[in-house]
């Protein structure tokens, strides 16, 4: 099977405890985003950035407190299967490229930069402005466009 980039709307979505009662779809999404952690749990090959983990971190420290993150990313840098891309300055200047051209946050367009790089064309995100971008397969297919 070939690697899916895993986005950190994965993480926040499965992890992050809401201060109100979720909707259906909002429901239906935390239990996709569980689903997809359980099968990286169980092996299943994915890339990710160092931003991303990063982006993970920060948001998981502010909302669950410091040692949650420290031990999620802990578990992330531990898994053979979880391949923490690097990021140099030069990923940026593409992306910035790819944000304006397809009206996407830097961040999104640095996980296509870096997907590209290693060939991956699927991702598993909850994130909507991953559709804006052409070539890349979002799973999984819950979101409305």
């Amino acid at each position: 099977m070939r690697a899916r980039f895993l986005d950190s709307s994965v993480f926040l979505h499965a992890y992050l405890k809401p201060k109100r009662s979720l909707t259906p779809r909002e429901a239906a999404v935390k239990r996709a985003a569980q689903e997809v952690l359980v099968r990286v749990e169980e092996g299943e090959p994915v890339v990710t950035t160092v931003v991303h983990v990063s982006e993970v971190a920060n948001i998981v420290e502010a909302r669950l407190g410091l040692s949650y993150s420290i031990k999620l990313v802990a578990g992330i840098l531990s898994k053979e299967n979880i391949e923490v891309l690097p990021v140099e300055p030069r990923d940026f200047d593409a992306s910035l490229d790819v944000a304006q051209r397809y009206s996407v946050s830097v961040n999104d367009a640095l996980a296509y930069v870096k997907m590209k790089e290693a060939g991956v064309e699927e991702a598993y995100t909850f994130d909507k402005h991953f559709y804006n971008i052409p070539g890349v397969r979002v799973l999984p297919q819950l979101l409305d466009r």
